[in-house]
C-alpha cells in the first residue's frame, strides 16, 4: 500500500496522498488548499527486514570482547544478517579470529595493508 508524495502547483506545499493497491486510481487534491494541480514527487522508499538477533542490546551482554572467537561469531552473525557479502577483507578478519589471534593485532594488520589511497 504505497503512499505518493505530491507537490502542489497552488500553494507549493506537499500533500501526501495513501492508495489502498498500486493499480488503484489516484484521485490525489491538496490536502492544504484543494488545488488538484499537482506535481508528483519522488519519495523515499523504506523497506522493513524481519527482526534481527541483535535488534535487543542484550544480545551482547555475554560477549567477552577479548575473545576472538566470540567476536568472530559475532560479526559473522552480524555479515549474515546484513544480508550482503561483506568482501574478502571481512573474511580473512573474521577467520583470523576464529583461529584466535589476537583482536589487535587483527586490526593492524588490516591498517598495515591500507596506503592511505582510497580508490573510491
Amino acid at each position: 500500500m504505497p503512499i505518493y508524495e505530491y507537490r502542489c502547483e497552488a500553494c507549493k506545499r506537499r500533500t501526501s496522498v495513501f492508495v489502498r493497491s498500486i493499480s488503484s486510481p489516484v484521485r490525489a487534491a491538496c490536502e492544504h488548499c484543494g488545488s488538484k494541480k499537482l506535481t508528483r514527487l519522488i519519495s523515499r522508499v523504506a523497506v522493513h527486514r524481519g527482526s534481527s538477533s541483535l535488534d535487543d542490546d542484550s544480545a551482547f551482554d555475554d560477549i567477552d570482547e577479548h575473545d576472538p572467537r566470540q567476536m568472530a561469531r559475532l560479526m559473522r552473525q552480524m555479515g549474515e544478517e546484513a544480508g550482503e557479502e561483506m568482501g574478502p577483507e571481512f573474511d580473512e578478519m573474521v577467520s583470523r579470529l576464529e583461529a584466535g589471534e589476537d583482536p589487535e593485532s587483527v586490526m593492524s594488520g588490516m591498517d598495515e595493508g591500507d596506503d592511505g589511497d582510497d580508490d573510491f
